[in-house]
């Protein structure tokens, strides 16, 4: 029977999607020899530095926390190498590992990527599946190489995409994904039974392009299911946000109804329905059913207590020939 070795691992990572990998290496029978994170970056109204939460988990451990500016520089190189790490962890660094890097630990270095490889790779695996009405996701636990998530595979990992699934939903579910797919790595590579990692199938290959604030302003032309996908890509940042009653709103949760003809034309953006419990937006195709919203300057609420507020004045808002119902 072969005995697992453990192994000195340099973790390295930023937000909070990399702290459930991080705590499990913690927990576990390794050790951390030291955490990379960002450098601290000025947040809120007094733009106070603030740490990375991964910085929080490993000082909370008493791990050492280094935050190079840059893997570039040959005194940061000389540090990793002078810890001999058997591996090193990446999860959302947000840093480029040249080749220098990667060749310094014993066995190379992981990346945890949140989508099933070769789709989605880059910056942003999440949303981009939401977006593109994907139907499932998952985690790869991939050998890094000096290409964007090029690198070959050691485990996959599979999770449904609900209809209802928003990426803060899908991010902290892939997280605890990636945790798992991280042991059972481990597991294999102390007992010499991890098979050799799967080269990606460039045929399949798409990117997940950076998100912007841009794409998070709804059209209301388009139809309802892809406004609900553009809700639940963009929930919890930027927040997607269309105009209703000429106003503009956050909207945060919703659903795509049927759609049933109006008795008269509607508007795509127009309201269908308003009464104390329901908010119904017409769409290019479909109606919108709004279960979450944020008015401007407001806290996010629930529909029907926004509409305790508010159902008179969209009411108002609306034009007569509209299907609208009021209380």
């Amino acid at each position: 029977m072969t005995t697992a070795q453990p192994l000195n691992i340099v973790f390295a990572g930023t937000p909070d999607f990399s702290v459930p990998p991080l705590r499990r290496l913690i927990d576990g029978p390794h050790t951390v020899q030291a955490v990379l994170t960002q450098p601290d970056k000025p947040a809120g109204r007094g733009r106070t530095l603030r740490q990375s939460p991964v910085k929080q988990a490993a000082l909370d451990a008493g791990i050492p926390v280094w935050q190079p500016e840059t893997l570039r520089d040959a005194h940061w190189q000389q540090r990793l190498a002078e810890l001999k790490p058997d591996l090193m962890v990446v999860v959302a660094y947000g840093l480029i590992l040249p080749q220098a890097v990667l060749d310094i630990p014993r066995h190379g270095c992981w990346n945890i990527h949140a989508s099933l490889l070769p789709r989605w790779r880059g910056a942003a695996p999440i949303q981009r599946a939401i977006l593109a009405g994907d139907q499932e996701t998952g985690v790869c636990i991939m050998r890094m190489e000096a290409g964007l998530d090029t690198g070959p595979v050691y485990r996959r990992k599979i999770t449904p995409i609900h209809p209802q699934d928003t990426a803060g939903d899908l991010h902290d579910r892939l997280s605890l994904l990636g945790a798992e797919a991280l042991d059972e790595c481990l597991h294999g590579l102390t007992t010499n039974t991890l098979p050799a990692p799967e080269p990606q199938d460039e045929n399949g290959v798409t990117y997940a392009h950076k998100i912007t604030t841009d794409e998070a302003v709804i059209d209301w032309q388009q139809p309802a299911a892809a406004i609900v996908r553009q809700i639940n890509a963009f929930n919890p940042w930027p927040g997607a946000r269309g105009d209703i009653a000429g106003q503009p709103h956050k909207i945060w949760r919703a659903r795509a109804l049927d759609d049933s003809p109006a008795e008269t034309p509607v508007v795509p953006g127009s309201i269908r329905r308003v009464d104390k419990q329901a908010l119904e937006i017409q769409c290019g195709q479909g109606v919108l059913a709004i279960d979450e919203i944020q008015h401007p300057g407001k806290r996010r609420l629930p529909i029907a207590d926004y509409l305790n507020a508010h159902a008179e004045r969209l009411a108002a808002a609306c034009d007569k020939t509209l299907d609208v119902k009021t209380p």
